[in-house]
């Protein structure tokens, strides 16, 4: 493929990305546009969604800003009615919005698992829902599409005190097939599928290699760092726009025949 090919990929498609207006989120919005779709980027942090929006449209690209709280089922609602009243359609959605927790099960906050299962998986269902509902046929859309729900090497493996954070990663990985299988077999035209990065270098990271030292596992971050780079075979971590790129691949239609798929991203962190 060209590079100008590839930057027409996704020209005449529009969608919706939760989590938009940092790290990952923020990326794949920007490389979704840069190959030519239109994107609503969605995100409760308003003046970093906005800024995203800009870069875009500076770039010339299209895209637009709505607040979004993805617990919140008549906010997606709006959302997705909002996308497609502004760009004539919805040819997919992004469920990356996500948050973490960094703590051994014995002294995890349960307010706290739940609200972390709210935005992880809750988030999840709830954009899966609505975006079925407007993709499927006789729907507001009405065309099909894809659906790409973020995961995590969390949600295939575990590891030290991230049980709330892989248990919802998990959810989200089981709960993309049985969607897939749904959507295939009511013949919807909707693929939906999950991606897992390992880690990725974002403002997440860090918060995780704090929390670490914190927890006595490492004397200083640049250790957790160090030892975090040698679980990945392929020897560094990666970037925002590794994600993106895959995000990219799963919206387009040169992955037509691909649903309730896994497309893990880490390195090589699982395969060992």
């Amino acid at each position: 493929m060209s590079p100008s090919d590839c930057q027409k990929r996704l020209s005449g498609k529009s969608g919706l990305i939760s989590g938009g207006a940092r790290g990952i989120g923020a990326a794949i919005a920007e490389v979704l546009a840069a190959s030519g779709a239109a994107v609503m980027v969605t995100d409760v942090l308003e003046d970093l969604g906005k800024a995203v929006v800009e870069r875009i449209r500076e770039s010339g690209g299209q895209a637009r800003f709505h607040r979004l709280d993805v617990t919140d089922e008549s906010q997606w609602a709006t959302a997705v009615s909002e996308t497609i009243e502004s760009f004539g359609g919805l040819d997919f959605v992004v469920n990356n919005a996500g948050v973490e927790l960094i703590e051994l099960v014995v002294d995890t906050d349960f307010e706290k698992w739940c609200r972390l299962q709210d935005v992880n998986s809750d988030g999840v269902f709830l954009g899966t829902k609505h975006a079925i509902r407007a993709m499927k046929p006789g729907g507001a859309a009405g065309k099909g599409g894809a659906i790409v729900n973020l995961s995590s090497v969390g949600g295939l493996v575990g590891s030290f005190a991230t049980s709330a954070y892989s248990s919802s990663k998990g959810l989200v990985r089981t709960f993309t097939k049985a969607a897939a299988v749904e959507c295939g077999n009511l013949r919807y035209g909707i693929r939906v599928n999950s991606v897992h990065p390992g880690m990725i270098r974002t403002p997440m990271i860090e918060e995780f290699f704090n929390r670490f030292v914190e927890l006595g596992l490492f004397g200083t971050t640049q250790e957790a760092e160090a030892a975090t780079v040698a679980a990945h075979p392929i020897g560094y971590v990666g970037e925002p726009e590794d994600v993106a790129h895959a995000v990219a691949y799963l919206v387009s239609s040169e992955s037509r025949f691909m649903t309730g798929a896994e497309l893990v991203l880490d390195g090589g962190y699982t395969a060992q």
